[in-house]
């Protein structure tokens, strides 16, 4: 329990912010001292996640019958198992809406699987969908779908395009995504090879020689992230190389296979891996420990999500930075976003969570809230 009530408090003490029509809470961590005195960790976290709760106007929603299909686009998909599972609390612990009443589906990423599953949340005559997309430009098609079953459709994680929002919003359909500018994630983890001592440039040649391990090019995400990395490098003068760019899938092992082959063919040319996310950047690190080279000495690492483990290996040296995916309050965005739709209110089409760099200066705060 103590872990679900330190995730709600981790959302809020971060400073989060959003775009309009997204739930803003701001608080300031009291220090250690001044909550041994006055009331316990716990407490002041039980305290914090019902203020996050009582933000959400819940009345007039029948919690007790409304139902609410979900679907993710693949629950092997780690920080998406993240995800859905505070997405599920938060829904029922902290909104009362009835577990028995959420039906969450696993889209094993086939779009053809998550579009049955919609047309069964359809015909299970679902009062709100949640859709983390297997396929970001099924949008327009899904939302029709929705829109043509008085449904509102809150999409998290995979951005549809931008035509496609403001088709939202012009038409007035109801439906909006939730989640973060991968932009700034892509930002962040440039930021965080600059503000190494030699800024990547670890052989003093003058560049940086990288290999980009992405996830699915096809994904926004992936995009963003593998082209503003590099740009936070180049718009800071520093000249840049592409030594490989490979598709990863997002997945560990493909991870750690493209950095090892990488590092049989380009040996210690390679400077920095960058990584779209932390499962391809930990296999990366299970290759580059392999090959006999150490992260922050003779070669940089980053990756995105922060996820435990990679958390851990920053505490431990072994990982320069990640960028924390904040899905605490993207799943509780996107729970009050479901509710505003469920009130008959205005949602905008857009609603993002802002990114967190994570480094060695703030890593073991960051792991102590996550693990």
């Amino acid at each position: 329990m103590k872990r679900k009530l330190l995730a709600s408090l981790l959302c809020l003490t971060m400073g989060v912010t959003t775009m309009a029509g997204a739930t803003c809470v701001f608080a300031e961590e009291a220090t250690t001292e001044e909550a041994t005195e006055e009331k316990t960790a716990e407490e002041a976290a039980a305290e914090t996640a019902e203020e996050a709760a009582a933000a959400i106007d819940m009345e007039g929603v029948d919690v007790e019958n409304t139902k609410i299909g979900i679907s993710i686009y693949q629950f092997a998909d780690n920080f998406m198992t993240l995800y859905r599972t505070e997405l599920v609390r938060y829904l029922t612990e902290e909104l009362g809406f009835k577990e028995e009443n959420i039906i969450v589906q696993d889209g094993k990423n086939d779009q053809a699987e998550q579009t049955n599953q919609i047309n069964n949340f359809v015909t299970d005559e679902v009062d709100v969908m949640i859709l983390n997309l297997v396929q970001a430009s099924s949008a327009p098609q899904v939302t029709d779908v929705c829109n043509e079953a008085g449904i509102p459709v809150v999409y998290i994680n995979r951005q549809p395009d931008e035509a496609e929002s403001n088709r939202w919003a012009e038409e007035g359909i109801k439906a909006t995504y939730v989640g973060a500018d991968a932009r700034q994630s892509g930002t962040f983890q440039g930021e965080e090879i600059l503000e190494t001592e030699n800024k990547g440039d670890i052989n003093g040649d003058g560049k940086v020689s990288y290999v980009m391990i992405q996830g699915d090019p096809e994904n926004i995400d992936a995009q963003y992230r593998t082209e503003y990395s590099i740009k936070a490098l180049e718009d800071a003068g520093m000249e840049v190389e592409e030594l490989l760019i490979q598709r990863g899938d997002w997945d560990q092992a493909k991870g750690q296979q493209i950095a090892q082959d990488a590092l049989t063919q380009f040996g210690e040319d390679v400077e920095v891996i960058f990584c779209n996310n932390d499962a391809m950047a930990l296999g990366a690190l299970q290759a580059i420990q392999a090959s006999g080279r150490k992260v922050n000495e003779d070669i940089y690492l980053v990756g995105v999500d922060a996820l435990t483990d990679a958390v851990q290996n920053i505490v431990d040296g072994n990982y320069t930075g990640t960028v924390f995916n904040d899905y605490f309050s993207q799943a509780q965005d996107a729970a009050a976003q479901a509710v505003k739709f469920l009130k008959g209110e205005e949602v905008e089409p857009v609603n993002m969570v802002d990114y967190v760099k994570v480094t060695a200066d703030n890593a073991e705060e960051i792991l102590e809230k996550i693990k």
